[in-house]
């Protein structure tokens, strides 16, 4: 799988190209040294033709279900019923699951970093340092993405390796629309090199981005987007779609603002979870953590102050799942937007998984 992702893989300058159509008065859009730091553009090749889909079902309470059976799911392709290829229920035992603990002091408020930062420790340090899955921190500051090194089941080694960690400092200021303009190119940049990066570790990945998110920059007052910017966006809203599904990755967002975020502010995510079918509906808060959690099938938990019980909430999925294949329609044109729903027999229970796909994914930017 490395082989044939490396091929399909080229560097690319979209997060800054996309913030520059979005806040061109506010800064210059030369690309520095700096704004040219690798960053992956979409694959080239197609999907699969078959549709994997990690499944996790729970009560409305929240407590995870693995007593159902294939005859208890029903996957709709846009509306439309199709056949079950293959099911099994799988363990984290079965297969491997790798953890990664996103710290994001870019976009968290200063004085939220060192608690942000202490409530990790403590998650890591629970059960005597014991974790059930093999884990890994990356951190995100100013001058870009620190990605893992090393994964280790030792949660006393992984809190020790964080608190020796430089990531209070901070030279972008979170308010100023300047640093909103910043805070989204490195964001982005960060996805795209975080989700390679999970691209190539076997089985299942579950990534926890640990932030209120970095700035969503969509809306009435951002209408005026030029086609181009449109096109730039909806190019990595299929990237990560694709390359997020083909490979098991699973995104998960944890607020550390706590109870006193607005909740309306903090939901505002919710008016783009759906999915875009088309490139000139496209705006940039499509991109965000938030949204591509969701459709991922993770969790975007907020209104919490406990940010260690939010992660052990979050890694319950990794614990068991149902594996469920489905043959997707033919496309009738490239990068085809199809929604998928996930239908439970049983009431009083919710699956969550992957809510959608690009069917021939095609027409990205050929490498360079």
């Amino acid at each position: 799988m490395t082989t044939n992702m490396t091929a399909n893989m080229t560097v690319t300058n979209n997060a800054t190209k996309l913030v520059c159509a979005i806040f061109p008065a506010l800064f210059a859009c030369s690309l520095s040294a700096a704004a040219q730091q690798p960053m992956l553009a979409a694959s080239t090749s197609p999907s699969p033709q078959q549709i994997k889909l990690d499944v996790v079902v729970d009560t409305k309470s929240g407590q995870p279900v693995t007593t159902l059976g294939q005859q208890d799911f029903t996957i709709l392709d846009n509306k439309s019923s199709r056949p079950i290829t293959s099911f099994k229920v799988v363990t984290g035992a079965q297969e491997p699951v790798s953890v990664i603990l996103f710290i994001d002091a870019v976009n968290t408020p200063y004085e939220l970093v060192a608690s942000m930062r202490s409530a990790t420790e403590n998650f890591l340090k629970r059960n005597d340092g014991a974790l059930a899955n093999p884990t890994a921190i990356a951190v995100l500051t100013d001058s870009g993405v620190q990605l893992p090194s090393t994964f280790s089941a030792n949660g006393m080694a992984l809190s020790d390796d964080l608190e020796h960690r430089e990531i209070g400092l901070r030279q972008i200021t979170r308010s100023s629309q300047w640093g909103a303009g910043d805070r989204l190119t490195i964001s982005i940049k960060a996805l795209h090199q975080l989700t390679f990066f999970a691209s190539r570790l076997p089985g299942r990945k579950i990534i926890l981005w640990i932030s209120p998110g970095f700035p969503l920059a969509s809306g009435p007052e951002y209408s005026t987007l030029s086609s181009k910017a449109e096109q730039e966006i909806f190019g990595d809203v299929i990237y990560f779609s694709t390359e997020l599904r083909q490979n098991k990755i699973t995104l998960y967002n944890i607020d550390p603002v706590g109870t006193s975020q607005s909740t309306l502010s903090a939901n505002y995510y919710q008016n783009f979870v759906k999915g875009v079918a088309k490139y000139d509906d496209a705006q940039l808060a499509d991109l965000s953590i938030q949204v591509l959690s969701e459709q991922t099938g993770g969790l975007d938990l907020i209104s919490d102050n406990d940010v260690s019980s939010m992660i052990q909430k979050c890694l319950l999925d990794a614990a068991s799942w149902y594996e469920i294949s489905f043959d997707p329609p033919p496309p009738d044109k490239p990068n085809e937007y199809h929604r998928i729903e996930v239908k439970l027999a049983r009431p009083g229970l919710i699956a969550r998984t992957r809510n959608g796909y690009y069917s021939n994914p095609t027409g990205f930017e050929p490498p360079h």
